[in-house]
Formats: C-alpha cells, sequence, structure tokens
C-alpha cells in the first residue's frame, strides 16, 4: 500500500470515529433533554405523553391534599388561564406553598394527571423560574386578550 493511501485510510478512520463518538454523545444529551411546558401548552396536547418534562407555573389555592399513605400528594398547577392536576410521592420542598411557584418534572399519564418524579420550589420571594414567569405572562395576556375579544363583541351586539 503507497503511503498517500495510508494516509487516506488514517484520515477516513479519524473521521468515523469522530463521527461515532459524536453520535454517542448527541444520542445520550437527546435522551437526558427536559423540556419545559406550561399549563396552557399541557391542556392544548403540545407535551409529550411519552417522555419526562418539566411543568411549572402557580401552586393554586386551595388543591393541596395530602393522602393517607403521608408520603404522596396531589395538587393543582396553574398558570392562571388552565391547571393541570400533580401527583407527587415524596418529600415537597419547604418553600412548597399553594399560591407559590413551582416547577414538577415527571410524566403526563393517560388519565391526563402528571405524575412528578421532582419538585422543585422557588427559593425566596422574588424568584420565580424564567419559564414559569414567562408562561404565567402569556397566559395573563392571553386572557386579557379574550376578555378584550369578548367585551368588543358583546358591544356589536348590543343594539344602539
Amino acid at each position: 500500500m503507497k503511503s498517500r493511501h495510508k494516509r487516506l485510510a488514517l484520515v477516513a478512520g479519524g473521521v468515523a470515529v469522530l463521527g461515532i463518538a459524536a453520535a454517542l454523545i448527541l444520542n445520550a444529551f437527546q435522551s437526558n433533554l427536559v423540556f419545559f411546558y406550561s399549563p396552557s401548552q399541557v391542556a392544548a396536547h403540545e407535551a409529550p405523553h411519552d417522555r419526562s418534562f418539566r411543568i411549572g407555573g402557580l401552586v393554586e389555592q386551595g388543591s393541596l391534599q395530602r393522602q393517607p399513605d403521608g408520603v404522596t400528594v396531589r395538587f393543582v398547577v396553574t398558570d392562571t388561564a388552565k391547571s393541570v392536576p400533580v401527583l407527587y410521592a415524596g418529600i415537597l420542598p419547604d418553600l412548597f406553598k399553594e399560591g407559590k411557584g413551582v416547577v414538577a418534572q415527571g410524566k403526563l399519564e393517560a388519565d391526563g394527571v402528571f405524575h412528578a418524579r421532582e419538585v422543585l420550589a422557588k427559593h425566596d420571594e422574588n424568584y420565580m423560574p424564567p419559564e414559569a414567569a414567562d408562561a404565567l405572562e402569556k397566559a395573563r395576556k392571553a386572557e386579557h386578550e379574550s376578555q378584550r375579544t369578548l367585551v368588543m363583541e358583546r358591544a356589536k351586539e348590543t343594539p344602539k
């Protein structure tokens, strides 16, 4: 084999090894990637049903229910427009309260309940995860816009 062919084979082998390594790294990254969805997006069926994802918003007032086993809790996460029931078995963070920001990671089951594996609460009075804050702001804007449209439609319907 000529030295030229040896060099070409060496370069081709190096490129193949780099390609395989890149594919393995990207595959590992993809399987560990967790996306954030708001309750409105979950209600609009934008969230995956077969993968783990994060949902965030506010814990709805009066929705926290502790189950008889002492470990399992049910609560509702809302972005003020839509709400999603959450079931979590474990110890809740100390800062977890109704009316406060929360991010839960888990899967949405066929019954429409989000089964959380992990629950994170905000860490001080001013902090809310950016994704949750954006989702709440979008929901407020959408609700305000729908109310404005409703008022305009009613104004058109009333006789002058």
